[in-house]
């Protein structure tokens, strides 16, 4: 190879600034062959062999595994498409660093024991569709084989959580909270219990979605008015207390019925059972996990409003 520049081992490592034991091993795995041997059987390369050189190592160093390295030099696939490639595996290795990270802090700042550091890693490890699955099955049981408002309940089902791939300490753990409170059967028996007391009432031939709407459309004004009373400091079985009763309690007229202590009874039942806290805590939960805006609590002035109808009773 007279005329032509050559290198030892030694002298590739020296300008690349690469171990030779490192030099050694790629030409052994054939991604660097020699050009040429000394009569002594010491491996030569030219400037071709350490332009290649220079390519594993940037190859390598951006992580690529050493077959695919392989099939860049013999041209059996290109860069840009292993290149896409990879950022797909860097792209999902981020998302789960990121979690991981989300967990360390939210442990850190719950000082959470071993057992909750488990049951947070593994449901933030879920993936969006393991996640949006999760949500689904709960719905699916609490209203399977009922006959209810299926616009509404269509409609409950259809907001999912949405687990940004960076979470905030509070989304982490707004999302294992929000994991937990699906999968817990005190929590599905009340919500389908509800189901199906509108689907008993739907049974009965009774009018629930005329019902149903001029309850929605009358809550907010009840509402107001009890956290008005709240803040104040008056009690549901004062004056303002028996006023809201009386005018809740011409829901009667919706539904068919007659304003009775019976009706007003049967009427506070179904708005306790939608007053539960953790009824209201499951979509506080969705909206910090999702970053939507703060939903307020109302179940104080719920609660107020239910004592309201029963203290009206006696």
């Amino acid at each position: 190879m007279q005329g032509v520049s050559v290198f030892t081992i030694g002298e590739l490592a020296r300008r690349t600034g690469l171990p030779v034991k490192t030099i050694r091993f790629y030409s052994d795995e054939g991604l660097l062959p020699p050009t040429d041997r000394t009569h002594a059987g010491y491996r030569l390369y030219d400037a071709k062999a350490l332009a290649r050189l220079e390519l594993v190592r940037t190859l390598r160093e951006l992580g690529i595994g050493l077959a695919d390295v392989d099939k860049v030099l013999a041209r059996a696939e290109s860069i840009s498409a292993l290149a896409s490639k990879h950022v797909e595996v860097l792209d999902e290795q981020i998302r789960v660093l990121r979690l991981r990270r989300a967990v360390l802090r939210a442990v850190a700042k719950r000082r959470s024991e071993l057992d909750e550091v488990q049951l947070m890693n593994r449901l933030a490890s879920m993936s969006d569709e393991e996640r949006k699955r999760l949500v689904d099955e709960f719905w699916h049981e609490v209203t399977e084989g009922l006959d209810v408002d299926s616009e509404f309940y269509a409609h409950m089902r259809s907001a999912k959580p949405e687990l940004p791939d960076d979470p905030s300490p509070e989304q982490l753990e707004a999302w294992v909270e929000f994991a937990e409170l699906v999968q817990d059967a005190d929590f599905r028996a009340l919500i389908r219990g509800m189901g199906e007391q509108q689907a008993e009432r739907r049974a009965r031939g009774e009018d629930i979605d005329t019902f149903s709407q001029a309850q929605k459309d009358a809550w907010c004004g009840w509402s107001e008015r009890a956290q008005a009373a709240l803040d104040a400091g008056l009690p549901p079985d004062g004056d303002e207390g028996r006023a809201l009763a009386d005018d809740i309690a011409q829901l009667s007229h919706a539904e068919g019925e007659s304003d009775t202590p019976e009706y007003r009874a049967k009427l506070a039942e179904q708005l306790a059972a939608g007053a539960d806290p953790r009824g209201e805590r499951y979509w506080q939960l969705m909206a910090i996990i999702n970053g939507w805006p703060p939903i307020p609590s109302q179940n104080a002035a719920a609660q107020w409003i239910v004592a309201a109808l029963r203290a009206s009773i006696a």
